[in-house]
């Protein structure tokens, strides 16, 4: 079962290349993150025609988070728990069939928190504080768990080409970092560090100032598989073609491949 992830910066603008993509790579299930549409104006149609069940978390103008998949889904939960004030769209869970057992999978789209001397990132803190709580939970089911999407974290210096011009930024402080290796140390494998530890390795390239055509990117968009899941790692990878498309997105997929 291929899975992957997606930050499309908007579904509308991007869906011919999303629909390209899906065709030329065919992933079981996708989660999209920064959908900027609201439910019922997301296109699902040319998505459903190429075998997909569609189920999305929107929210005008920003944010929003979908799940497509090939294999049925069941107990799709919307919203992270924790705070019945928090109305930013920005998780989506579902169990996935495979041919010989279950994945749950997370789909997620952690706050960026810039500035980080305001509210931002603060919620940022709190929202990654509680998706370690609800994740607590999950693993509890001893499912294999795939916790996928832009996480707005660079983990290391080594997950930038740059990491100096990251150190005043909410994805590289230590706080946010802290965090992210808290998740980790639940017991989840960065299924990318674990099929390419060595650098040079991004997800996301700025649009400003030729970051692609410099390589000058960083990695922030995340595969995180619990032990269960880890077990059945075959491979990981990131589709950095599609960011040379005409109309891309700055994120690129990542994909892995489970023994399921």
């Amino acid at each position: 079962m291929r899975i992957a992830t997606w930050n499309i910066n908007g579904v509308k603008a991007r869906i011919d290349g999303l629909l390209a993509w899906l065709e030329q790579t065919t992933p079981d299930v996708v989660c999209l993150q920064e959908i900027k549409s609201v439910d019922e104006g997301f296109p699902a149609d040319p998505i459903e025609a190429l075998g997909y069940t569609v189920a999305v978390h929107g929210q005008k103008g920003f944010n929003g988070v979908a799940l497509l998949s090939k294999r049925p889904m069941e107990d799709i939960r919307r919203g992270l728990p924790g705070d019945p004030d928090d109305v930013q769209s920005r998780y989506i869970e579902a169990v996935v069939t495979g041919e010989r057992g279950v994945v749950r999978v997370g789909g997620l789209y952690l706050p960026n928190g810039n500035p980080i001397d305001t509210p931002k990132f603060d919620y940022k803190l709190s929202w990654m504080r509680r998706l370690i709580t609800h994740t607590s939970t999950l693993l509890k089911y001893e499912d294999p768990l795939v916790l996928l999407g832009d996480f707005n974290v660079i983990p290391t210096d080594r997950d930038a080409k740059r990491p100096d011009a990251w150190v005043a930024d909410a994805l590289a402080q230590p706080q946010s970092r802290a965090l992210f290796a808290e998740l980790c140390h639940l017991g989840f494998t960065d299924a990318i560090r674990a099929c390419h530890p060595g650098p040079g390795i991004y997800t996301f390239w700025d649009y400003q100032a030729g970051a692609f055509q410099k390589d000058d990117g960083i990695r922030i968009d995340h595969l995180l598989l619990s032990p269960e899941a880890a077990d059945r790692l075959t491979a990981a990878d990131i589709d950095r073609f599609t960011r040379a498309t005409e109309k891309p997105s700055d994120h690129v997929p990542v994909w892995v491949e489970l023994d399921v």
